[in-house]
């Protein structure tokens, strides 16, 4: 084994040279957490913003759900995907388990929850603010729906972006729904978790350098997000 010193000088080389097996790697990880933040911003914006606006019975319930769900254990999600999809499961028949579409979806469901519950309050805030102005203008709801969406487009962009976050430093339904096979589903996170088991320390700090990399740029984004939001209420 490698000591430190080497290993981190190694891993510099492999992320300076742009080492080909490290971008695939790194290709596949934001096309999966890509794919399922955009799944999820479809889905989970306007669930959030039916949920702000809409009265009906159980609202109250679903609410409470969804953000209890934003803490949902990643390995019960992969777990309970990887039973939807085995051979034995309902799903079983269209062969999704262990490639990356399994994995999209088990990130989208980790995902949905943070993008839904969020903009179900930045809807619901912005609705107490300018409800009586759209009322008086009469304005339909799906008018009203993408007025406020658009309006708190900022709020909503920083939701997204820490759903990316989370999405992208995931590792444990990954691993069980995508089986970290080399080539096909092996993402940032559990290359990793891999490659440091096996003592490969290069390639693992390699990663973790442009994981950590990614981590910084999405709450860099997340920050300048909000401050042009500020600077526009302002």
């Amino acid at each position: 084994m490698l000591d430190l010193s080497a290993a981190l000088s190694t891993a510099a080389a492999l992320v300076i040279g742009l080492d080909p097996q490290m971008l695939a790697i790194v290709r596949l990880s934001l096309l999966v957490s890509g794919s399922a933040v955009l799944l999820a911003a479809l889905i989970g914006l306007p669930l959030g913003a039916a949920l702000a606006l809409a009265a009906f019975p159980g609202r109250g319930v679903l609410v409470v759900m969804i953000n209890a769900c934003m803490g949902l254990p990643p390995v019960v999600v992969g777990l309970a995907i990887y039973l939807l999809l085995s051979r034995a499961g309902p799903l079983g028949q269209f062969g999704l388990l262990f490639t990356p579409s399994a994995m999209v979806v088990a990130q989208t469901i980790l995902v949905l929850p943070i993008v839904a519950a969020l903009s179900r309050q930045v809807v619901a805030d912005l609705w107490g603010e300018y409800g009586e102005q759209l009322r008086s203008l009469g304005a339909s709801r799906p008018g009203v729906v993408a007025t406020l969406l658009w309006d708190g487009r900022f709020s909503l962009l920083t939701a997204i972006l820490a759903g990316f976050g989370r999405a992208c430093a995931e590792v444990g339904a990954v691993m069980i729904v995508g089986g970290n096979i080399s080539g096909v589903t092996r993402t940032m996170t559990t290359a990793i978790a891999l490659e440091t088991s096996k003592g490969d320390l290069p390639l693992a700090l390699g990663l973790g350098i442009i994981l950590i990399g990614l981590v910084i740029a999405v709450n860099a984004a997340v920050f300048l997000v909000g401050q042009a939001a500020r600077r526009r209420m302002g």
